[in-house]
């Protein structure tokens, strides 16, 4: 063989191995998940021919990521090009992707704010299309005691009584609660409501002795502390004892 040939054949196939680095899964499998595109990560969970355009096409449909996780199956599978088995795919990838983020709770250490538990709550919630109220219970030594789903409402309001907060807190005996509910509309500033709400809450848990620690917003783009922001009243003095 000429050395001409040699070069010839030595330029095809690192021409070959370029090409084949450009490719999501080969640049995944190199460097990583991390370098790939949203577009990109979803073409590998379709895969097939023409995955790129076609996850493209389902992004745009969807609004995004957002929209991805709040997708059902048969909605995903209504998408030009995206069958009952790429459907129910990406669908299973978003809910290990929630039940990962859910594994972020430190179970048995202690709470020592609402930072600490940001990560699950937003897991939690994320990419639901109803507002839900939870609560999180603490004890004495401020771990976690008790999670619960206190209240279901509307794309853009939930309602909640102090008694659906306050029961399940006095019967598992918790010392203090972090309050949290979602925006599905992504409107990260709390509303009026949700500032008379969170008043009300507090003055009940000053009378219970359940007093609340935060109330955090939840939205697809992240959390938003109340108790940051100066929306949780500090609690009253106690009242002088009479000489």
């Amino acid at each position: 063989m000429s050395h001409g040939s040699v070069e010839e054949s030595s330029g095809e196939e690192a021409g070959a191995r370029a090409q084949a680095i450009e490719r999501p899964r080969e640049r995944m499998y190199a460097f990583g998940p991390a370098v790939l595109s949203n577009v990109e990560l979803v073409a590998l969970l379709l895969g097939g021919g023409r995955a790129e355009q076609r996850a493209l096409a389902l992004l745009q449909r969807l609004g995004g990521l957002a929209g991805l996780m709040r997708g059902l199956p048969h909605e995903l599978a209504e998408a030009p090009g995206i069958g009952e088995a790429s459907a129910t795919a990406v669908c299973a990838a978003v809910e290990l992707a929630r039940r990962i983020g859910q594994l972020q709770l430190p179970v048995d250490a202690a709470v020592r704010g609402s930072d600490d538990v940001r990560r699950f709550v937003h897991a939690h919630l994320r990419g639901r299309s109803q507002e839900v109220f939870l609560i999180i219970g603490l004890d004495s030594r401020r771990r976690i005691r008790l999670i619960k789903e206190v209240g279901l409402g509307s794309v853009a309001h939930v309602h909640v009584h102090p008694r659906e907060v306050f029961r399940p807190l006095t019967q598992a005996g918790a010392h203090s609660v972090i309050l949290v509910h979602n925006h599905p509309s992504g409107e990260q500033s709390p509303s009026e409501s949700d500032v008379g709400l969170t008043h009300r809450l507090v003055e009940c848990g000053w009378m219970m002795g359940i007093p609340v620690v935060d109330h955090l917003i939840v939205t697809d783009g992240g959390c938003t502390s109340m108790l940051a922001l100066g929306l949780i009243p500090e609690a009253p003095l106690p009242a002088e004892t009479p000489l």
